[in-house]
């Protein structure tokens, strides 16, 4: 990720300067606070969103294109302004259905930061339907504009009329809100306890099902992802997904994971086989499966 990056800023700019000297301190995550967005605007004399536009071609850096060789970028503002950068992740030798879309990735690693609305969308293509109705489950998401090189402040409603969501099903409890499924953590086990966890925050309110995952490297950092549905259902996006999309925006090495757990309750949907699926595909090691009760 770093040659990536470098390459992608070369030039000799003083905002380029700026941004390796961000992102090499804290090792090639792909994510400004809003103090460092602040701080670099106003050295600059910047705006945020002209300074998220110029960073496109850093966030579709984190893309993992094995498929279609064609590397999406997209940057999710926060409503303090943070980014929290994305890009589409494929995945070779599976079902295409396991790809992360690039503001899919960039909503997702707003959540597991603990992003509570996400104001703007900046992506470097125009968003796919996919993208669209997943942008659609969103809190407020009658407020978020899309910003696109060649045209912004778009509201996403312009991108998707007359749109299916989740007031069409009476779903009140919106991606991103806080959610609690009453599932019990108390395990002994650190790992399976952190899996459940990101199962009781899961956003599952049409199946009801809700699944989470925890992944320990082996220099004992511990990352989780958490079950994301929609209300069309094609564009969820499971827990392993969520938590490789971490990884990747934050420059962990696959090779170096120890254990996989995967947690859940399968009131309705499983999705062990899918999971096992994908992780067969990248990593050697053995999926351990905790069923909640």
């Amino acid at each position: 990720m770093q040659d990536a990056i470098s390459q992608t800023l070369s030039e000799n700019r003083p905002l380029n300067q700026a941004l390796l000297h961000i992102f090499s301190r804290q090792n090639w995550a792909g994510f400004l606070s809003h103090q460092q967005v602040q701080q670099v605007c106003q050295q600059l004399k910047l705006e945020p969103l002209a300074l998220a536009m110029q960073l496109l071609p850093v966030a579709a850096c984190y893309s993992h294109t094995d498929i279609s060789h064609f590397k999406v970028g997209a940057i999710a503002i926060g409503e303090h302004g943070d980014f929290y950068f994305g890009a589409n992740q494929e995945f070779a030798h599976t079902a295409i259905q396991q790809t992360i879309h690039a503001e899919q990735s960039a909503i997702s690693h707003a959540w597991l930061r603990g992003e509570k609305r996400i104001s703007d969308m900046v992506v470097n293509y125009t968003p796919c339907g996919h993208c669209r109705q997943f942008m659609n489950e969103l809190h407020q998401a009658e407020n978020i504009a899309i910003h696109l090189p060649h045209s912004q402040h778009n509201p996403l409603h312009s991108y998707l009329p007359d749109a299916f969501g989740p007031k069409n099903l009476d779903i009140h409890t919106l991606l991103l809100n806080q959610e609690d499924h009453q599932l019990n953590e108390n395990h002994p086990d650190q790992l399976v306890q952190e899996a459940i966890h990101a199962a009781n925050q899961a956003h599952c309110p049409y199946s009801n099902s809700p699944h989470g995952i925890a992944i320990l490297f082996r220099n004992g950092e511990i990352i989780t992802g958490r079950y994301a549905e929609n209300a069309a259902f094609n564009p969820s996006l499971p827990a392993l997904q969520t938590a490789l999309n971490y990884a990747y925006l934050n420059n962990l090495d696959l090779a170096e994971i120890e254990r996989i757990v995967l947690a859940e309750k399968p009131t309705k949907l499983s999705y062990r086989e899918m999971t096992e699926q994908l992780l067969n595909t990248i990593v050697e090691v053995k999926m351990e499966y905790f069923m909640i009760k």
